[in-house]
């Protein structure tokens, strides 16, 4: 049980802990925050690399953790409820957070594995759909997610809640995606986009073998650097009146799809 009390906000973890709101903290520090029961659960159900929890000294352990506490896999500190306000972003108080060391996931984890189903993302820029995105590919059973330059912090606050505790079931590789596309197609793998031009709809293409989808920005799409790794553009049937599907969606259609082709 805990190591430790911390009460004051002054204190110099706190202000450590609190400065990870901000990505230059989070990447000078390569770690981040977790709020709430939920996501610290599957952190610790996960084995991430979890430093700390902490929770609120007042409330004591969530009933929900308390077999995780005894496990003595991390370091467990009560604090004041006005350091849970300090060092976590949502709106609703949650009684509990942890100090997550940030994934050391490389690109040769995910090439491993045989017929890959990989998501890749192309300066998508907004948090809620880089994490719906990763808790798409997760729950598709995707062998992981390439998020390339450009698209928002998988570490932000938001994109950590949207992901729903999928950021710790799968690897998650960022990087330079005109490096790594080519070393993806060297592994036999088939690069596909959507593109609203493409000539073949997204249910015709064969997305059996090593198949990496890649999902551009909200606003432009793919970026034309990246569109020169594609092998197949594809489009998603629309025969409603909407223009287009948020990428979030898309992304779901395309790995849904690949998942039923699997499964036949």
């Amino acid at each position: 049980m805990p190591h430790t009390q911390i009460e004051s906000t002054a204190n110099g973890r706190v202000k450590e802990w609190a400065s990870l709101l901000e990505k230059k903290h989070r990447d000078r520090q390569g770690k981040y925050i977790v709020e709430g029961i939920h996501l610290v659960q599957e952190a610790l159900r996960s084995e991430a690399d979890v430093e700390c929890v902490a929770y609120d000294a007042a409330l004591g352990v969530p009933a929900e953790l308390t077999q995780e506490a005894r496990s003595g896999q991390a370091e467990w500190i009560a604090v004041s409820a006005a350091i849970v306000a300090k060092c976590t972003e949502a709106r609703t108080p949650q009684p509990v957070f942890a100090v997550v060391r940030k994934s050391a996931a490389k690109l040769a984890d995910i090439l491993r594995t045989e017929n890959a189903l990989v998501a890749v993302l192309d300066g998508v820029q907004d948090p809620g759909n880089v994490g719906t995105i990763i808790r798409a590919a997760d729950a598709a059973g995707a062998a992981g997610v390439v998020v390339g330059r450009g698209s928002a912090d998988i570490y932000n606050p938001k994109t950590v809640r949207s992901t729903m505790g999928s950021l710790f079931h799968l690897p998650i590789v960022e990087g330079e995606l005109t490096e790594l596309l080519p070393q993806a197609r060297q592994a036999s793998a088939k690069i596909v986009s959507t593109s609203l031009q493409a000539k073949h709809n997204c249910y015709e293409a064969d997305y059996r073998g090593a198949a990496w989808f890649v999902f551009g920005s909200e606003g432009s799409g793919v970026s034309p650097q990246v569109e020169a790794f594609v092998d197949e553009k594809v489009i998603i049937p629309m025969p409603g009146q909407a223009e287009s599907l948020n990428v979030a969606m898309a992304a779901s259609v395309l790995l849904f799809e690949a998942v039923r082709q699997r499964l036949v």
